[in-house]
C-alpha cells in the first residue's frame, strides 16, 4: 500500500517566490492527511493533483494565520466543487471558534459536513482501522501541537511454497490464513499462519512536529519514525532568536533525529531570509547525515520494511 508525502508548503511565516505557507499532505491509497494548512493551500493540491472529493481529513498544529489561514479557502473550494464528503478537522482549541467565525461573517456556503475536534491533550487523537494519529503537546509561543502518523503493524509475508507443501489449496483458504486464521484441511491438520508466514512488519510511522523549540518528549515521541518533519526556520547562528521565536535551528532538529534513530529528516518552515538553504542543510548534516531540506511539491515515498 502506497504511502506518500508531499510538502504543499514550506515557508515560515510569509511566503516566498518559491515557497507557500506550511501544509504537508499525506497521501494513503484513497485518503488524504493534511497537516496545516496555509494560505493559497487550494492552488498547491491544484498543483501536486491532490484530489478535493477525496476522503480527507485536517490536522492543524496551532492557531497562528501561516497555519490555518489557509483553511477557509480550502474549504470554499471544495464546496464550490462540489465535495459532499464530510471533512474532519483536527486542532487545538480555538479551532472551531476561528471556522465558525469564517461562517458567520463571510458569504460561506457548504456543501459537505464539517466535523471539528478540539483537542486538549496529548494522546490518540484519530484511531481508525489501519491508522492512528498521535498528539504531543510541543513547545512554541503559543499552545501547539506535534503529529505522529502511525500505521497498524501488517501480516508477515505468506510463502505459498509452504503452504502447499502442507497441503493448503490455493483459494480461499489461503485467503483466510492470511488474514490470521488457522484452517483446518480434510485430512484433519490443522495449519497456523506462523507455519506459511513471516513474522508480522511493524507500520510505517511520520512525524511532524509544527512550530516548535526542542523539547524532551519529541525524542520519544519520534522513536524510529520513518520520516521525521521538524521545524528549521533559522540557521545556527541565530540559535538565541530561534528560542524566543519559539523555533528551531538544523543542529537542534538534527539531534533530536539522531536520538530518536529516525531513518529520514526533513528541515521545513524555512525563514524568508534564507533565499539559498544549503547553508542550513550542511548544519544539519554534521549531526544526522540522513538529512533533506523542504521545497515545495517535494514528494517522499515511504516504504513497507520487510522483516
Amino acid at each position: 500500500m502506497s504511502l506518500q508525502v508531499i510538502f504543499l508548503g514550506t515557508a515560515g511565516s510569509i511566503p516566498t517566490p518559491k515557497r507557500s505557507l506550511p501544509a504537508i499532505l499525506v497521501k494513503r491509497e484513497d485518503e488524504q492527511l493534511m497537516f496545516d494548512c496555509g494560505e493559497g493551500v487550494q492552488r498547491q493540491m491544484i498543483m501536486a493533483k491532490g484530489g478535493f472529493h477525496k476522503k480527507m481529513k485536517v490536522f492543524i498544529t496551532h492557531m497562528h494565520g501561516d497555519h490555518v489561514l489557509g483553511l477557509p479557502g480550502l474549504l470554499q473550494t471544495m464546496a464550490l466543487l462540489g465535495r459532499e464528503r464530510k471533512l474532519d478537522v483536527y486542532g487545538p482549541p480555538g479551532t472551531r471558534p476561528f471556522l465558525e467565525g469564517i461562517k458567520e461573517t463571510v458569504q460561506f456556503v457548504l456543501t459537505f459536513p464539517v466535523e471539528i475536534h478540539e483537542i486538549e491533550e496529548g494522546g490518540v487523537v484519530c484511531d481508525e482501522k489501519e491508522y492512528a494519529i498521535q498528539a504531543v503537546q510541543s513547545d512554541h509561543t503559543i499552545p501547539s501541537l506535534a503529529y505522529a502518523f502511525l500505521e497498524r503493524s501488517r501480516p508477515g509475508r505468506f510463502y505459498p511454497e509452504k503452504a502447499k507443501a502442507l497441503g493448503v489449496k490455493e483459494g480461499p483458504l489461503w485467503s483466510k490464513i492470511q488474514q490470521g486464521h488457522e484452517v483446518k484441511l480434510s485430512s484433519g491438520r490443522i495449519v497456523k499462519p506462523e507455519d506459511v508466514m513471516g513474522s508480522s512488519r511493524v507500520g510505517r510511522k511520520v512525524v511532524y512536529t509544527g512550530d516548535t523549540r526542542p523539547f524532551k518528549d519529541m525524542i520519544e515521541f519520534a522513536a524510529h519514525a520513518d520520516l521525521l518533519i521538524h521545524d528549521c526556520t533559522l540557521g545556527d547562528e541565530l540559535a538565541e532568536r530561534a528560542g524566543e521565536d519559539g523555533h528551531s535551528t538544523p543542529s537542534q532538529a538534527a539531534t533530536i533525529a539522531k536520538k530518536a534513530k529516525v531513518r529520514q529528516l526533513v528541515l521545513t518552515h524555512v525563514s524568508a531570509r534564507y533565499d539559498d538553504s544549503s547553508a542550513l542543510l550542511k548544519q544539519a548534516k554534521k549531526i544526522f547525515k540522513n538529512t533533506l531540506i523542504a521545497e515545495d511539491f517535494m514528494r517522499i515515498e515511504i516504504p513497507w520494511l520487510d522483516k
